[in-house]
């Protein structure tokens, strides 16, 4: 991030942002959040609250677990190949 909130790479498509959700769709078109049911970190610590103390179905929770585990998976994933794009410059 701080590649980007430093201006050390900037591009105008980023439109003054610098957060992986900004960076991402511009760096590496084949990655999105959008079709994930967890989009962004409030989303997710939301999920979690509600997995933890406000889910009482099993079903429930598993399915946040599992929705939970998938943003993950695509903030690690962003992160690397985002690496890799900054790394061929």
């Amino acid at each position: 991030m701080e590649i980007f909130s430093k201006n050390h790479y900037v591009h105008h498509d980023f439109r003054g942002g610098f957060s992986i959700k900004d960076v991402l769709p511009v760096l590496v078109l084949e990655m999105s959040y959008k079709n994930l049911n967890i989009r962004d970190g409030s989303m997710a610590m939301n999920a979690w609250k509600t997995m933890m103390f406000e889910a009482k179905i099993q079903q429930e929770k598993d399915k946040i677990k599992h929705d939970l585990l998938k943003y993950c998976e695509l903030d690690t994933l962003a992160m690397v190949k985002i690496f890799e794009v900054l790394k061929k410059l």
